[in-house]
């Protein structure tokens, strides 16, 4: 199979390539990046060693799809991940929807002119903030949990946010280019007819990747207390209450397999791929796992409230589980212990991804 991964030397992408070379499945890869973040040349001359194919380009430019070779699927991992782009200063909301949303109408246009499959990789903030933000929760310790008795908006329920959870704005202009993004390929996918699959995922974490606060918060905050950074809880009381599950991206690869695998239709699109319950910790606890780990550091307190931020969302992913028989294979424990041994690896990580505390 000839797979397209946009996005290659982001953490993301570069995992999976490195999953298939690994697997020894006989994928030919090839890999799209405009190589701008920090610690993208570095990923991308380990892929070149492992055999895939890299070309130097933007998604934004049609352009730079018209002499890509021809595929089978295309996984799209290229993205402006952070829920503030846009919005912070340091990318413009017209970078952001170019990025998220023109990249996707390129990668569209290329897989209607090449026959080929189209999975998107999006994300758990397509969901409505309001909602979330309305979730009756309570402190329980140092993280909050769901209320036993509810009463809980339609789509949500004891494991957590279900697909048909709102996506009424706001949700970010990140999230609504997600969710615009997921739009146009399944209108893609149906008038011109090829498959398309559309993957919710959850926070994504591992050895390798950038850590950014806004992003990759478990690797930031492990790779930022190891080097006894500044660190900070952010609204929410300034405790540290707040919830994500994690989820790592090898943990992807037998999802795609079953995706790539089946072209006809199908009566289902969209999935949430994520950690889940079991993978959840929130800020507070991830702490105490840093502590015992590297030692103490004390973490300011700051109890502004950031108008993007939400207390507690993790993604059920159940239908997945029914649809695909999927479900995630690495335990927190597991993914947390890879960063901390890479962070100890690599004690200069943080400044050669462009982290800023």
């Amino acid at each position: 199979m000839r797979i397209l991964v946009t996005g290659a030397c982001g953490f993301v992408g570069s995992a999976l390539i490195r999953g298939w070379a690994d697997s020894g499945a006989g994928h030919r890869v090839f890999g799209l990046d405009n190589l701008v973040r920090g610690g993208s040349e570095k990923n991308r001359g380990a892929l070149a060693k492992l055999g895939a194919k890299l070309f130097h380009g933007d998604i934004r430019m049609a352009s730079d799809f018209e002499t890509l070779p021809e595929v089978d699927w295309v996984i799209d991992a290229a993205a402006n991940p952070s829920v503030m782009a846009g919005v912070d200063g340091k990318t413009s909301s017209r970078q952001l929807l170019e990025h998220n949303l023109l990249g996707t109408l390129n990668m569209l246009e290329f897989c209607k002119s090449r026959r080929a499959g189209f999975i998107l990789l999006s994300t758990s903030r397509v969901y409505a903030i309001s909602a979330l933000a309305a979730l009756p929760l309570e402190a329980s310790g140092s993280a909050f949990r769901p209320k036993p008795t509810g009463p809980f908006p339609p789509g949500f329920g004891a494991r957590g946010v279900r697909e048909e959870f709102s996506t009424e704005p706001p949700i970010s202009l990140y999230g609504a280019s997600k969710a615009a993004s997921e739009a146009l390929a399944l209108e893609y996918g149906r008038a011109f007819g090829f498959p398309v699959w559309i993957n919710r995922c959850g926070v994504m974490a591992g050895a390798g990747q950038f850590g950014h606060a806004e992003q990759g918060i478990f690797s930031y905050w492990i790779n930022s207390w190891r080097a006894k950074r500044p660190l900070r809880y952010i609204g929410f009381g300034g405790a540290g209450r707040q919830v994500r599950d994690c989820l790592h991206p090898l943990d992807l690869l037998p999802l795609l397999k079953r995706q790539m695998s089946r072209s006809g239709d199908a009566p289902e699109r969209v999935f949430n791929i994520a950690g889940g319950i079991e993978n959840s910790m929130s800020l507070s606890q991830l702490s105490e796992w840093c502590r015992e780990r590297f030692g103490p550091l004390d973490v300011a307190s700051d109890a502004r409230e950031r108008p993007f931020d939400v207390p507690w969302l993790v993604l059920d992913s159940s239908k997945a589980g029914s649809f695909w028989g999927w479900r995630p294979e690495r335990g927190i424990e597991d993914v947390l212990g890879e960063i901390a041994d890479f962070a100890e690896k690599n004690p200069d990580w943080l400044s050669l991804s462009g982290a800023h505390a």
